[in-house]
This record gives structure tokens, C-alpha cells and sequence, in this order.
């Protein structure tokens, strides 16, 4: 399989523009003295009165020269043909803008006279991830793989935040989308196409489609996973030349090296809500463990009613006395920095799988948890779900 990235909006740009070429194309061949045909894809980078400069998606930056002459059509996403493609007058173009252009190349390779310029309006392309991110809460499921079948097309997941937790059965069919994140990468434009063999008990998946009523099992429209790791441990040496850190994880039983980008989420607990935090998850550990006891015909009753109908949130809490939510608790604490560590420091973190190197990339890092590891050594407290680490300009999932 390639591992050249291609995104959904190219994909969509490419299929509508299509019939177009063609028709553009019946029109009598060039004679040996006109210019080539070329064509340029990206996003509108600047504009000029008669031009716009293209960052384009093979790589640096083309000039597209408009003309009275140049067609100019806006799509909307999704579309399958130019049935519903309306003119655009030049002036509409905006940065950010996906386009395709089609026209006459000169003799300097970055720069082109536009035929045709095939739009997609950013705006247009904001809602429509928008609507797909509203979509996911809704009838998406997610969580830790528990068993994979590829032969019958299922795949276990353990739903649930730090509480009770229930196993969904995700059913793979031949029209379900498939893709896996990037070793070192959670944006969903860097996840490849990948079959259900690739998936391994203990990823982290999640899955969008039609769950039966008793929300045992979801039928998959789409299904995005990677491998992910939670690192707990005390901080060793920072290196704020190469912003990483090397942390002594106290699970693995090894040094990592983690690396933090400016995607990376630094949070710090003040002691007083870490020690909240810790308290409540070790009651919430037995008073959910004597709930479970209690009440296991009502929440079977429950869910045959479909009452778990809800948006699912990882790690979401249970509500009452159940054990917290910590990524609500960190939602409302300021972001944090590498200077702002210490040798010494106790940490949670939520990296990617890594590269060959070694060294990881941090998604999300928080310390002044030594209570909460004090509490739960062996639990992992970050989901990727929860993080919106995905949702990059021109990311069209999660």
C-alpha cells in the first residue's frame, strides 16, 4: 500500500473535476506551438489583482495567472459531480481556499495560466468538519482493542471510562473505511488506509455507524486506530535545547525520551486537586466495585431500553460518587510549558507509538500527579479521543 498522503479533500476535488477536464479536453488538441497543460493543487496562500499564489500540495508555491477567460466553480464537499458547481467571481477567492487549477504552463515551473480553477471554500469545508466531528460524538464509539476476528470482520473494544466498562462488538463490513494513524502522528489526515489484520488488542480504536439498541454492538461505517502509549513516571532530565524530556517510566521499567512539539498539550494539577483527584479514585474503585454487585439487573434493564443512546466520551466519569473525569478537570487548568518542569517531577503522559528512534512525541502531558500515581500505578488516565488532538486545518474526522 502507498504511504503517500492523500486527503479526503483532494480526493473529492479530483472526482469533480473530472467530467470537466474531459469536456475541456474534446475540445481540439494544441498545436505544437501552444503551451502544455499543467494542473496545480493546494490551498490558496495569497492573492493579487489578477493572481493567486498556491501552496501547493507537491511542494513549495505556484502562481496562477487569472484571466477574464478563467472558469472559476465552487463546490461543495461531498458532491460526486459539477451538478450543484456554481460560477464564482475572482474576487470571492479567499486564503485558505482549496483549489485545483487547470491551465497553460510557462517556462517557469512555478507559475501557470488558469483555464480552470475548481474551488472548495474553506468555510464550506470548516462546517462540513464540523457537522462530521458532531457526527462522531454522536454515534461513535471508542476505546482499548479486547479481541480482533478479521476472518468474521469484528473487533472487541472495552467502552467505558474509569468505571464500569462494557464490550462493544464493532462489525467490519466491505464498505467499512478503515485507516491507522501515523506511528509519530494523531491528525487524521496523516492516518493510512489499512486493513482490519493490522489491528492488535490493545490499540486504541474508535468507530462510527449504527449501534443496535442494547449498545452491544455497532455496525462500522468508518473506523480510525493507532497504537498510543501512557507513560507514568518521574522526570530524569529535560533538554530544553531539543525540547524533550527523559522520563523513568515507572510501568516499562526504562528511560523514554519524549519529545514536545507545539501540538503538544502541557497541563499542571495544583497538590490540592491532585490529592481530590487521587481520593476519589481510589473510593470510586470500590464504590463502583460494590455497585456492580448491586446493580447489575437494573444496568442490564437500562440498557436494553437503550439508555447508553448518549454522545460517547471517553473517560467520561460515571456521574455521583464514581471515579472522576481527569480531562475535565484538566480542561479548566491554564496550558503549561517545558520551562515550566522539573527534574524531580511526577508526570502522566500520552504519547505516540514512536519511530525507530526510540524517543516518542508527546499528545498530552500533565504534571503534579504524584498522588494519583500513588493512587492507581498501573491505570491509564489519558485517552487520544478526548484531546481533539486530530482536529488540524483540513483533518476531516475526529
Amino acid at each position: 500500500m502507498s504511504n503517500l498522503r492523500v486527503p479526503v479533500w483532494l480526493l473529492v476535488i479530483m472526482a469533480l473535476a473530472g467530467p470537466y477536464w474531459l469536456a475541456a479536453q474534446s475540445k481540439p488538441a494544441p498545436s505544437p506551438g501552444d503551451a502544455s497543460i499543467s494542473k496545480a493543487v493546494g490551498t490558496i496562500k495569497t492573492l493579487q489583482a489578477d493572481s493567486v499564489t498556491i501552496a501547493a500540495e507537491s511542494g513549495g508555491d505556484i502562481t496562477a495567472t487569472i484571466t477574464p477567460a478563467t472558469k472559476i466553480l465552487r463546490v461543495p464537499p461531498g458532491e460526486k459531480d459539477l451538478k450543484n458547481a456554481t460560477a464564482l467571481p475572482a474576487q470571492d477567492l479567499q486564503p485558505g481556499d482549496r483549489v485545483l487549477v487547470r491551465g497553460q504552463a510557462s517556462s517557469d515551473p512555478h507559475t501557470i495560466t488558469a483555464l480552470a480553477v475548481i474551488v472548495m471554500k474553506q468555510s464550506d469545508l470548516s462546517a462540513q468538519h464540523e457537522r462530521e466531528r458532531e457526527d462522531w460524538q454522536k454515534r461513535g464509539v471508542d476505546g482499548p482493542v479486547e479481541k480482533v476476528d478479521a476472518a468474521a470482520g469484528a473487533v472487541t473494544i472495552a467502552s467505558g471510562g474509569l468505571g464500569t466498562k462494557r464490550s462493544i462488538v464493532v462489525h467490519v463490513g466491505k464498505d467499512t473505511v478503515l485507516r491507522r494513524y501515523a506511528p509519530d502522528s494523531v491528525k487524521f489526515d496523516d492516518a493510512r488506509l489499512a486493513p482490519i489484520e493490522q489491528i492488535k488488542v490493545g490499540d486504541q480504536l474508535r468507530a462510527r455507524g449504527t449501534r443496535t439498541a442494547n449498545g452491544a454492538e455497532l455496525t462500522a461505517e468508518e473506523i480510525v486506530w493507532g497504537t498510543f502509549r501512557n507513560i507514568a513516571g518521574t522526570i530524569t532530565s529535560i533538554d530544553t535545547a531539543n525540547d524533550s524530556v527523559t522520563v523513568r517510566d515507572v510501568i516499562a521499567k526504562a528511560p523514554v525520551v519524549v519529545r514536545i512539539t507545539s501540538d503538544s498539550q502541557i497541563k499542571k494539577l495544583p497538590p490540592e486537586m491532585a490529592q481530590r483527584f487521587a481520593a476519589r479514585l481510589k473510593g470510586g474503585a470500590s464504590a463502583n466495585a460494590d455497585q456492580q454487585a448491586r446493580g447489575q439487573s437494573q444496568n442490564a434493564g437500562n440498557a436494553a431500553h437503550g439508555s447508553d443512546s448518549q454522545p460517547h466520551r471517553p473517560f467520561s466519569g460515571t456521574g455521583g460518587n464514581g471515579p472522576p473525569d481527569l480531562q475535565r478537570l484538566l480542561s479548566r487548568l491554564p496550558s503549561s510549558h517545558l520551562a515550566d518542569l522539573q527534574k524531580g517531577d511526577a508526570i502522566v503522559i500520552l504519547s505516540t507509538e514512536g519511530g525507530s528512534s526510540g524517543a516518542v512525541t508527546a499528545i498530552q502531558l500533565v504534571a503534579g500527579v504524584e498522588p494519583i500515581l500513588t493512587a492507581a500505578p498501573n491505570r491509564s488516565l489519558l485517552s487520544p479521543w478526548s484531546l481533539n488532538a486530530s482536529g488540524g486545518e483540513g483533518d476531516s474526522a475526529p
